[in-house]
């Protein structure tokens, strides 16, 4: 290739050749998966030591999605496609709506499928990104960079903070070694180290974002009262699993049979919460709608003849049968 010659990144971990692994390419299969499962463990270790961090990135998201406004993801390559993995999976689960929380990956949506490399390395992309997405300062924009210097990254966390929309940074290498993006409110770093493969980040690097991006929005929409106790009981029945899930929801939580779940199901809309509060208080579907937004969302409160019962206080009675 000729043109100017690309950033040096080789002081990066994630770039740097694994001494654990070194002779992989001359072991056996058995002690081929004993060395990358090993290495998949520092994943788990790596992102322990971030949860200061990670809490005060929850808040930010929590803050944002109070206030009406989106999660954003931004990133290339794995990281961009974990973004859209998590964004995805927001609705079914958490009854979010499909514009709350988004992935954005560099190359647009057909990266998700095959490798765009090259679009990472154009940070007025990213910064395009945010700007066609109207971000504004009710919004939060999570970027990810494994190895902390993806351009298309970058861009879209300048545009963002422009815009007043809160930043947090996700990447997998010490923040002295690469520096993030001047600005960004919050850094969360699990330092992952090199990669079984030299630069291979879909892997440990890739595990340990995954993690992050699980519990930065599972400890959200729990503090915005998406679940009751470890129950997903804003879920929405759009599938044959999740109708089987929220009529057993239904029945044990309200101590209902399997039959009056159905019909308590249906006639909410197949808003499991709604159906809950319905049950419990005695109420139609429109009373329990009103309840649950006097509570904030929190079916907690809902059931509470008291709704100003804080849903953060370990000590609340269970009030499950």
């Amino acid at each position: 290739m000729t043109g100017p010659r690309p950033p040096d990144r080789s002081h990066l971990p994630t770039e740097r050749p694994n001494p654990r692994t070194e002779d992989i390419d001359a072991l056996d299969v058995r002690t081929v998966v004993e060395r990358i499962h090993a290495e998949d463990r520092r994943a788990f270790d790596a992102v322990g030591e971030t949860l200061d961090a990670l809490a005060e990135a929850v808040e930010k998201v929590v803050a944002a999605l109070r206030a009406g406004g989106r999660l954003i993801y931004v990133g290339a390559g794995t990281s961009g496609r974990l973004g859209i993995l998590d964004a995805a999976e927001m609705p079914p689960t958490f009854g979010t709506r499909s514009d709350q929380v988004q992935g954005v990956i560099a190359g647009g949506p057909e990266a998700v499928f095959e490798a765009r490399e090259g679009a990472e390395d154009v940070a007025q992309d990213g910064a395009r990104a945010v700007a066609d997405r109207t971000v504004g300062p009710a919004d939060v924009v999570v970027g990810i960079a494994a190895g902390s210097t993806t351009p298309f990254v970058h861009g879209a966390l300048g545009e963002a903070r422009r815009r007043g929309a809160s930043t947090v940074f996700v990447t997998c290498v010490p923040t002295a070694a690469a520096p993030p993006a001047e600005g960004v409110d919050v850094v969360v770093a699990p330092v992952t180290g090199p990669e079984v493969i030299a630069g291979s980040t879909r892997m440990k690097a890739g595990t340990a974002t995954k993690l992050v991006l699980n519990t930065l929005t599972t400890a959200a929409m729990i503090r915005l009262g998406k679940t009751y106790g470890n129950r997903m009981v804003d879920l929405r029945v759009t599938s044959a699993k999740l109708e089987d899930r929220g009529r057993r929801l239904v029945r044990e939580l309200a101590g209902v049979d399997d039959e009056t779940a159905g019909a308590l199901l249906e006639a909410s809309g197949g808003r499991v919460k709604t159906a809950l509060v319905m049950a419990r208080r005695g109420v139609d579907r429109t009373t329990a709608e009103r309840l649950l937004e006097e509570a904030g969302g929190f079916l907690r409160r809902a059931w509470e003849t008291s709704p100003e019962a804080d849903p953060g206080d370990a000590s609340a009675r269970d009030i499950a049968p």
